[in-house]
């Protein structure tokens, strides 16, 4: 089996400590020979790569070569795969989406509403750039995206590279969410094989099915009706706030009984309830400066200080051993079924054919191949197409630098609607981001 080279993009990151976990749990699926960091931050990414030091001479000695950089031709060249993550303006900026439209009685959500707006702006331009960088180096990589909002990311890379096969965006929500399936089931989640459709962050699981082809699916809405569900991922188990997501799994279930829902769909389903449970004042971003941020950092530090892991408990998380799962498919020609967003193109019937859907796919050397989904009911299909419009509209914005096709898309968003609303969020999130947003004042 041939070992690959990897290049993990965005080597500061506070998912980065568990992606190397993950690496280790799954390098018999894919062994590794060099693992490259490359972060523009180099004091951030230094912390995490002096700690990545420790963790691999203990438990992943087989790879060859360990290089962490700010050198974009040290750290993209002779690469097979690049993991990507970036957040362009940090958790600060991410405070500003959260807060903004919370002071006008709206979501206030990293990716959803006119905080995933914002966020998908700033990302589109580094994003771009970075794909045209990564090409120069190594073009015939695989790229696995996973920046958020992956939505509006993926709609903008299919404009910006149309016959750049080999980018694959996917979302590791659907898979933390087959986890906790899985907990209900007394299975493990690669015991289990899924059917869904939608759109990044707002889909519905059809079918979940074991290896053997038995449909699990009845017994899953049974035991979530019957008993809740609960996160159960290391990463997310012991978060209140996502102990509530999923507890609202159970209310959508009820609502609307046909499919499975996303977790993400709580927004969007119920906007003026989950606008009104947050503190302006101690938003996400805020548990998480106080929360991850400061546990990875605390984690790092005391491994550096030992010079070992051997007083740690450490654990993969589903975040990245998805990601890696799906590498291993890609690179040796598996054949695999994975939720990951791809273009339209008839998979569901009644939807346009240039729109990034977000559905199960085999996985092999050759990229997804999709299964198809066929027509989709009117309530999805209605659902779906304003979310569509919407995403559609935020990159034709980033493009025109037109501020009124911002304000038509998230008057188009469920979690704004009203269109006053909509015009001062625009404004005040513009303002905000004057600085990465030039083409809106007059330059690029």
């Amino acid at each position: 089996m041939k070992k690959q080279n990897l290049t993990i993009v965005g080597g500061g990151s506070t998912y980065t400590i568990g992606m190397i976990m993950s690496l280790i749990a799954e390098k018999e699926n894919l062994p590794l020979k060099r693992i490259v960091f490359f972060d523009q931050d180099a004091e951030r990414q230094a912390l995490n790569a002096k700690a990545t030091e420790i963790l691999l001479r203990e438990h992943y000695p087989e790879v060859e070569e360990f290089v962490y950089t700010t050198d974009k031709a040290e750290a993209f060249a002779n690469t097979d795969f690049f993991f990507i993550q970036i957040r362009t303006g940090g958790l600060a900026m991410r405070k500003q989406d959260e807060q903004i439209p919370l002071a006008h009685g709206c979501v206030g959500q990293e990716t959803c509403g006119a905080g995933g707006m914002a966020y998908g702006l700033r990302s589109i331009g580094d994003m771009i750039n970075l794909i045209r960088e990564i090409r120069e180096y190594s073009p015939d990589a695989w790229i696995l995206n996973y920046t958020n909002p992956a939505a509006i990311v993926a709609e903008a890379l299919r404009r910006e590279f149309p016959r750049d096969r080999r980018i694959l965006n996917i979302c590791d929500m659907p898979a933390a969410i087959m986890v906790s399936y899985a907990s209900l089931l007394g299975c493990e989640i690669w015991d289990l094989v899924p059917e869904y459709f939608g759109l990044n962050h707002y889909g519905w699981f059809t079918a979940v099915r074991n290896k053997q082809g038995e449909d699990l699916t009845r017994v899953i809405k049974e035991r979530i009706l019957e008993q809740g569900i609960a996160p159960t991922d290391p990463e997310i188990a012991n978060d209140p706030s996502w102990q509530k997501t999923f507890k609202n799994i159970r209310r959508m279930l009820t609502d609307f009984p046909e499919y499975l829902p996303n977790t993400y769909l709580q927004y969007y389903l119920y906007p003026s309830d989950m606008a009104a449970k947050e503190d302006i004042t101690n938003t996400r971003a805020n548990q998480v400066i106080n929360g991850r941020e400061k546990r990875v950092a605390s984690l790092c530090q005391r491994i550096i200080a030992a010079g070992t892991t051997r007083h740690e408990e450490l654990e993969a998380d589903i975040h990245g051993r998805y990601m890696v799962r799906v590498a291993a498919s890609l690179a040796y020609n598996r054949g695999d079924t994975f939720i990951v967003i791809v273009e339209n193109n008839g998979i569901i019937s009644n939807i346009q054919d240039d729109v990034m859907v977000e559905v199960h796919a085999r996985i092999t050397n050759d990229g997804p191949k999709p299964f198809a989904v066929g027509k989709i009911g009117q309530f999805y299909k209605a659902m779906m197409e304003s979310q569509l419009a919407y995403e559609k509209l935020t990159v034709d914005a980033w493009y025109s630098g037109s501020k009124q096709q911002l304000v038509e898309a998230l008057t188009l968003n469920r979690t704004v609607v009203d269109a006053p609303k909509a015009r001062a969020i625009v404004d005040e999130l513009l303002h905000a981001n004057r600085d990465y947003l030039p083409q809106f004042f007059g330059g690029r």
